[in-house]
């Protein structure tokens, strides 16, 4: 078992190079190492601006575009939606992941949940803050797996905890500003 990243793009703003998908393969694997999380598969996915907003909007109660959302699937508490199964959906599922005779496939991870980042955003803000697109979508990736895993930034205490592991992690992987 390890950790797993899966990814589409429903974006045409920037193209998503195999050599930039190792990165944030580098960049989950550090993530991982540094907050001891071994198994589980993130999904990523890169969208533009409408989508995102759509998606924030739904989720989120804001009408706007944002640069990056997380939904982890390890929580479900007040604001998280919980997935309800018919019995015979577990059973289709069940069949299919353990196959027929019942025996566990190997490679199979539990999600830990999905990113979702919009380009058109990221774009703006490397342009802002004098950095790669590279650069800033590797950080939005890394604040959605921080989320995804537990971390907040609601006050100036936690913002600072988690602005901190993000900024070791961008510099291990030699995304520095």
């Amino acid at each position: 078992m390890s950790l797993q990243l899966s990814w589409n793009t429903e974006q045409e703003q920037f193209d998503i190079s195999p050599q930039f998908i190792d990165k944030l393969e580098e960049l989950l694997r550090l993530c991982g190492e540094q907050e001891n999380v071994s198994d589980g598969e993130v999904a990523l996915t890169f969208v533009d601006d409408e989508a995102i907003q759509e998606l924030n909007k739904q989720y989120r109660g804001l009408d706007k575009p944002t640069d990056v959302l997380s939904f982890a699937m390890q929580e479900v508490g007040d604001e998280e939606l919980e997935i309800i199964y018919d019995e015979e959906d577990l059973d289709d599922t069940n069949d299919s992941v353990n196959g027929a005779d019942g025996d566990e496939e190997d490679g199979f991870e539990e999600p830990l949940g999905d990113i979702v980042i919009s380009v058109p955003r990221a774009i703006a803000q490397a342009e802002e803050y004098g950095h790669s697109v590279e650069r800033e979508l590797g950080f939005l990736f890394v604040h959605g797996f921080l989320h995804l895993i537990g971390y907040d930034h609601q006050s100036e205490e936690e913002e600072k905890t988690m602005f901190g592991k993000q900024e070791q992690i961008l510099q291990k992987a030699g995304l520095t500003r």
